[in-house]
């Protein structure tokens, strides 16, 4: 049995159905609330529904069973200033998974963030070092939680008390089904979307750096199967692969990429606005980036990434275009 935690949510819920579309039993965990959420996992026959306040104890009853933990679970927006909220979902849960994973034989792969490499200062690289993970400046305190974990793994499997295999995951700019619940959090791709559906043109945030044009400002824009496929290959990976990774292309692309893609998909002529960058994010704004995925492919990596223009065409007429958008 495989237990995803935040399955409900975008990623997970797009991990969930590729395991249980390839035969695994597979355990989740998150809340609902009273939206539409549950509607992520509605296609998908899962095993068993965990409370996340019942999480470490239901690990602790059903360990001898669960082959991996996949740790989706988060408090995700960027933007969330209750940080005391923060700390003990994304560290304190964390951790504690971890110390079961470790406790039990348990695989573990979990969700770190690109937010922890703040503005880009020190690259984008995938390094685990002591010094080069003591150098990165978040920008936000999702970015700083994810941070914080990392590094405490890195010091937890220095001290041989990690699980058997773990690997955290640098998502980078992910879009495609099952985000629409995350309201001003979705991804560029849905927002610019339902834009041009309800007035027929795109905005975009002007460019306040000389070095970028309106619009030229730089992701790494990555479809959520792709992030799914990593998921995949490192719950068979050996315990010498264990380590942080990138999750992305490799390849940055513009925001007007994105856009232009958006239209194309939409069979619309390009019709294509900018407005100020927001006082409240300006400051914190990232410019540029792109995941380095030179340490995956070294160790095994092999998937293809989907092109931003065949993931944004898929998303849209598979997808957002339906009458049934779920994945």
């Amino acid at each position: 049995m495989i237990l995803v935690t935040g399955a409900a949510g975008f990623i997970g819920s797009v991990i969930t159905a590729r395991l249980i579309g390839q035969g695994h039993q597979v355990a989740v965990c998150d809340r609902f609330e009273t939206g539409q959420k549950w509607r992520n996992l509605a296609k998908h026959p899962v095993v068993d529904i965990v409370a996340p306040e019942s999480l470490c104890h239901w690990v602790k009853a059903n360990g001898q069973d669960i082959k991996a933990i996949v740790h989706m679970g988060a408090i995700s927006a960027t933007t969330e200033t209750d940080v005391d909220l923060i700390v003990e979902t994304n560290f304190r849960l964390s951790r504690d998974l971890w110390r079961l994973a470790a406790e039990f034989g348990i695989r573990f792969i979990y969700a770190s963030s690109a937010a922890t490499y703040g503005a880009g200062e020190q690259g984008f690289r995938d390094d685990q070092s002591a010094d080069y993970l003591a150098g990165l400046r978040p920008l936000n305190a999702y970015g700083w939680s994810k941070a914080l974990f990392d590094v405490a793994t890195i010091r937890m499997a220095a001290q041989d008390a990690a699980p058997p295999f773990w690997a955290g995951l640098k998502f980078f700019n992910v879009y495609g089904p099952n985000e629409y619940h995350k309201g001003g959090q979705r991804s560029v791709v849905h927002q610019i979307y339902e834009q041009v559906r309800d007035t027929g043109r795109a905005r975009l945030f002007q460019s306040h750096h000389p070095d970028y044009e309106d619009g030229g400002q730089l992701r790494d824009f990555v479809w959520v199967e792709d992030c799914a496929a990593m998921v995949d290959w490192l719950l068979g990976a050996g315990p010498g692969q264990s380590g942080l990774y990138n999750c992305g292309t490799g390849k940055a692309r513009s925001f007007l990429d994105l856009a232009r893609a958006v239209f194309a998909a939409m069979d619309r002529q390009p019709d294509i606005h900018f407005v100020p960058t927001p006082d409240a994010i300006r400051g914190q704004y990232q410019y540029f980036t792109e995941a380095d995925m030179a340490k995956a492919r070294a160790a095994g990596f092999a998937h293809s990434p989907v092109s931003l223009e065949d993931g944004v065409t898929r998303y849209v007429r598979e997808f957002l275009m339906t009458d049934d958008p779920y994945r």
